[in-house]
């Protein structure tokens, strides 16, 4: 019998040494100036985003015929778990 043992992926959330070279990438690719800017405008296209998938869980969900006090338990429950 063959035992079958699972490998671990070999990239997964950059540790200490990764996140400092990226860093260091980033600010020769952009300056120093520029990462705040980069920073706040993606900051800005996620809530956006987000307001975008809320907006259109509603309406699938009014389409759906679910309840607000539904809807409000399942976001409750989903900040629980974070």
């Amino acid at each position: 019998m063959v035992a079958i043992v699972p490998i671990p992926l070999q990239f997964g959330i950059p540790g200490g040494m990764e996140l400092a070279v990226i860093l260091l990438i980033a600010i020769l690719l952009f300056g120093a100036n520029k990462i705040p800017q980069l920073a706040r405008s993606t900051g800005q296209a996620m809530g956006e985003f987000k307001r975008g998938r809320e907006e259109i869980e509603k309406e699938i969900s009014d389409l759906t015929g679910e309840s607000d006090s539904d809807t409000e338990k399942e976001d409750s429950k989903e900040e629980s778990k974070d």
